[in-house]
């Protein structure tokens, strides 16, 4: 066992050059846009060439509600990746990239832990290739060329009280959630309100993470909504003349970007909406491109399978005409013991009864995923400190609940600690016992829509909204946009929207206090509960800790 961090772990790697890595995808070096020697994107003419071959199995890496013990999502999407291949595999991994917001707020880093890590770390959770600052400067473009139009005359007749476009930034900054904008007199234009969203969250995101190709991205930022008229007809992106120039600022970062795990296993790392108020998954191109390339892809999705899961089927899948062949649900011993009542500092203690106690959350999300038709293993994401009469507990309850679970032990022991995992869930994806369907179809209302997420998934009694919220709803039913999945944006600790409330709660409700319309992502966003699309740093934000040392290396990533 070892006592290296992660980022000590990360650094000592033997990292392949990225053309050796691009070679065992059959991905050539004209194919490859090099960023230093251990990252590439992958061009737009090698995708295309895929396009004829056939779709390897898609595996989903989803979660219990997220706990302060953690959990290890991303850990156990690149340790089953690696354990895929140690067992004879050809396997792919999907994961997004990491927002700088969380990276210097609570999480310090998204690249999985210990032996399951994606390498290189430090570029990854910092400014990788640039596609976040890409689609920062895109989104803030349009959001100048729209206070420039009104400037210059507001030929389109935009009602300034009216502009829905909010700007962007990525880091955690609750100051400008709600900003006035244009003061100063008339040299700056009119004053408005006007706030800022974390970039995770900007439409633009959405439109990279489920465009297709060049093409489909500039046509669903041209249908961008940015404000409305007096007369509450919309103004799009396309009509200030923005999409074009948008697209040239995304070319690249449109391109999927290749890198390796610890073990020179190639993974797919691109694009990365928030799941508590985006839809949560790694980009549509990137995900089926690698269909193409591998037997296997193993791909995660935000926090709980009530967000990350819940979206990926009923928003990417759709979307994107892909189906996941199995569904892993990670959990840990130490995550039940929170969910059944035990704090933090006691975490260390075997406490059997307080296992059984949480698994109540654990059970819920099993029911759920099975719900859309799709075979589930639950993976027991091995710490140390687990004893075997609690991980028993776990395997119990989980057979009880007609689903396996299967200790992995990829953060101490990589590939070789997750070969059990890696060749039950590859017998599954090969059984073909799938059957998934989304959990509403296209034509149901859009109101309809929330209530079937937030009774079914969330087992809540009632949605609540008030008038102004479902005449808007009606309005855009009106205007087309009907057939729209919802994107719902909620706290991602709780079933409900008290993030306090832990296991399975009944009997309460879903208060959805705005909606928003992102026609070019093609969504309908409801942001429930106090949940913010700005979040703000921690008291103790991990940015403090986070410093170069005199080695010039990175110290405080985690």
């Amino acid at each position: 066992m070892t006592h290296k961090t992660d980022i000590e772990i990360a650094r000592a790697a033997s990292k392949r050059p990225i053309l050796e890595i691009g070679d065992m995808l059959g991905i050539g070096a004209d194919d490859l846009l090099p960023y230093g020697h251990d990252k590439a994107k992958v061009s737009q003419a090698f995708i295309d060439s895929t396009k004829s071959k056939p779709n390897g199995k898609l595996i989903l890496v989803t979660a219990i509600n997220p706990t302060p013990a953690g959990e290890g999502k991303t850990t156990t999407t690149v340790g089953l990746g690696d354990g895929l291949n140690a067992i004879g595999k050809k396997a792919m991994i999907c994961i997004r990239e990491a927002s700088l917001g969380p990276n210097f707020g609570m999480k310090g880093g998204a690249a999985g832990g210990g032996y399951a890590q994606v390498v290189p770390m430090e570029e990854m959770n910092l400014h990788f290739t640039g596609d976040f600052h890409a689609i920062t400067s895109a989104h803030s473009l349009l959001s100048a060329m729209i206070d420039n139009h009104v400037y210059w005359g507001n030929e389109l007749d935009i009602d300034i009280r009216r502009v829905v476009w909010r700007r962007v930034v990525d880091m955690n900054d609750r100051a400008l959630r709600q900003i006035t904008a244009s003061l100063g007199g008339v040299a700056n234009g009119f004053p408005r309100e006007a706030g800022f969203d974390i970039t995770v969250a900007s439409e633009v995101m959405a439109c990279l993470c489920l465009a297709t190709d060049l093409k489909d991205l500039e046509r669903r930022l041209g249908n961008m909504i940015v404000a409305y008229r007096r007369d509450r007809t919309p103004v799009f992106a396309r009509d200030i003349k923005a999409d074009g120039a948008m697209t040239v600022l995304l070319k690249d970062a449109m391109q999927p970007n290749l890198v390796q795990t610890l073990e020179n296993n190639p993974a797919f790392v691109h694009g990365g909406p928030f799941a508590n108020i985006a839809h949560g998954c790694n980009s549509v191109i990137a995900t089926t491109t690698a269909l193409k390339l591998a037997d296997y892809v193993v791909t995660e999705a935000g926090f709980g399978a009530d967000l990350g899961a819940e979206k990926f089927m009923n928003i990417k899948c759709r979307k994107a005409g892909i189906a996941p062949d199995c569904v892993v649900l990670v959990a840990t011993v130490r995550a039940m013991k929170m969910n059944g009542g035990i704090a933090k500092a006691d975490l260390g203690d075997e406490n059997v009864d307080a296992v059984k106690a949480g698994c109540a959350n654990l059970g819920r999300h099993i029911g759920n995923v099975k719900s859309f038709g799709v075979p589930v293993v639950v993976a027991i994401n091995h710490f140390t400190g687990d004893s075997d009469a609690e991980v028993q507990a776990v395997k119990d309850y989980v057979v009880s609940q007609g689903s396996e679970a299967i200790v992995s032990r990829h953060w101490a022991d990589g590939s070789k600690g997750s070969a059990d995992l890696a060749t039950r869930v590859a017998e599954i994806a090969d059984s073909g016992v799938s059957n998934f369907a989304p959990l509403y179809p296209d034509e149901m209302p859009l109101f309809q829509k929330m209530e079937t997420i937030a009774k079914r998934i969330y087992h809540a009694d009632e949605v609540l909204a008030d008038a102004k919220i479902r005449n808007q709803l009606k309005d855009w039913e009106e205007q087309g946009y009907g057939h729209l999945p919802v994107c719902m944006a909620k706290t991602q600790y709780s079933f409900s929207t008290d993030p306090t409330l832990r296991g399975a709660p009944t009997g309460h409700s879903v208060p959805v206090r705005e909606v928003r319309l992102s026609a070019g992502a093609g969504f309908v966003v409801a942001v429930c509960g106090d949940i913010m699309t700005m979040p703000g740093l921690p008291r103790v934000p991990s940015a403090e800790n986070i410093r170069l040392n005199d080695a010039g290396e990175v110290e405080g990533l985690f």
